[in-house]
């Protein structure tokens, strides 16, 4: 058994096809999803903590949780300069670290002006690691020839359910949320430096122009990130508020509308696991099409529930239909032009906006209407999945693309599409 492709004449960007030591590197940006994922989950459990330390009201804390996202979005565009600048393995390391170091900040701020102002540099070192990470997923799919976008995403998810279950613990123990995340933060920083080691050394090619600093994503990034904006609209709806809706709507206890949370969250980590398997055997479009199907069958499963258990199986099949949506939408971005991680970008700034906006678009519609109406909006975007999802057949690797369909024009495609099987397969 062999643990490396054929190679290729010395490139400053390894020749098309060529990836030296492939189930190391496919293992390690793995991990690297995972601890990206530890972070987020370690600094969600601790929130309350946060809340209390500094006595927020609910809609002081909201302002607040505002601010990561909005430090994504703006910080996002600049991650093509790191990995064009300093190759993509340095540009992953450099920027995994800053995110993991950002986790010790939000229990140190002092009061709400410096928590927005921590939390917005916590939420552009988040995104900036995001698009570099994802970028550096998609090169790797891209010359191992096989799906993988959606166990990464699935990984992601694992690292973050297993840090939040830490943190529930330490929150259980009264610990100081100010040393549980100093040391999680060290740890997770200690775990990252010998996992970015097996990443490809990818880079640039001497003459490959640097991408400007900010610039608007490529057009068809746009459409990609419509697809994603979909799929995210119902992940952070179902997040924020499918608890509120079984106590409201069906008359759950506490516990089972806690309840509800897990099963959504369970369901699309174990479905990002097992999505590569599925995108392989039925391509990027026909999996977007089903997985559309069944997260359209939850949303109506919810808004038709008139008792608890029904709400929560729906909240499970939206989480099972959205799950592999957001990974093939960055695998198709991740095959648009010669820059992938701007059009990365564009697609994570537009997909990322709906987690932003839609927990609040639920709480206008239900305050104007109804939670259930609101829901019906959810079911709504879920089907357009299945409208939409033939702007993802860029996400299908050569390998994976089932038998008599044809790809796209790839006039915008670059030079390192060209993918070659591992030789141990």
């Amino acid at each position: 058994m062999t643990d490396s492709l054929t190679t290729g004449p010395p490139l400053d960007r390894p020749a098309a096809g060529t990836l030296e030591r492939p189930r190391r590197a496919r293992a390690s940006i793995s991990l690297v999803f995972a601890v990206h994922g530890a972070v987020s989950g370690s600094f969600v459990t601790r929130i309350p903590w946060i809340q209390d330390r500094l006595d927020l009201s609910p809609g002081q804390l909201g302002l607040a949780l505002v601010m990561p996202a909005i430090g994504s979005s703006l910080a996002m565009p600049l991650a093509g300069r790191f990995v064009h600048r300093y190759g993509g393995r340095a540009a992953v390391r450099g920027l995994i670290s800053l995110w993991c170091l950002a986790l010790t900040l939000p229990a140190l701020a002092p009061s709400l002006p410096l928590l927005c102002l921590i939390l917005l540099g916590y939420g552009a070192t988040a995104g900036m690691a995001d698009v570099a990470m994802n970028a550096q997923g998609v090169e790797i799919e891209q010359r191992l020839g096989r799906s993988i976008m959606s166990g990464l995403h699935g990984m992601w998810s694992a690292g973050g359910l297993l840090a939040s279950a830490f943190g529930i613990l330490a929150a259980h123990q009264d610990l100081d949320a100010r040393l549980q995340l100093a040391v999680t933060a060290l740890v997770l920083l200690g775990l990252a430096q010998p996992i970015c080691r097996g990443l490809p050394d990818l880079r640039a090619a001497e003459d490959e122009e640097a991408p400007p600093r900010f610039a608007l994503p490529p057009r068809s990034s746009l459409v990609i990130g419509l697809v994603g904006f979909c799929a995210v609209f119902a992940e952070g709806a179902s997040m924020d508020w499918s608890g509120v809706y079984l106590k409201d709507v069906t008359g759950a206890s506490a516990t089972v509308a806690a309840a509800s949370y897990t099963a959504f969250a369970l369901t699309m980590a174990v479905s990002r696991l097992a999505g590569d398997a599925a995108i392989r055997r039925l391509g990027a479009v026909r999996a977007t099409r089903i997985s559309g199907a069944i997260a359209t069958a939850g949303g109506l499963l919810v808004v038709l529930a008139d008792r608890p258990a029904l709400a929560v199986a729906g909240f499970a099949l939206i989480g099972i239909g959205i799950a592999v949506v957001v990974p093939l939408a960055f695998a198709a971005a991740g095959r648009i032009g010669t820059n992938p991680s701007q059009a990365i970008a564009g697609v994570a700034t537009v997909t990322y906006t709906s987690g932003l906006v839609a927990p609040a678009v639920i709480g206008a519609l239900a305050q104007a209407t109804s939670l259930t109406v609101s829901f019906g909006v959810v079911a709504a975007l879920a089907f357009a999945l299945l409208l939409s999802a033939g702007a993802l057949r860029r996400a299908e690797p050569a390998a994976d693309r089932p038998a008599g369909t044809d790809h796209p024009a790839t006039t915008d495609r670059r030079p390192t599409d060209n993918v070659i099987a591992p030789s141990s397969k």
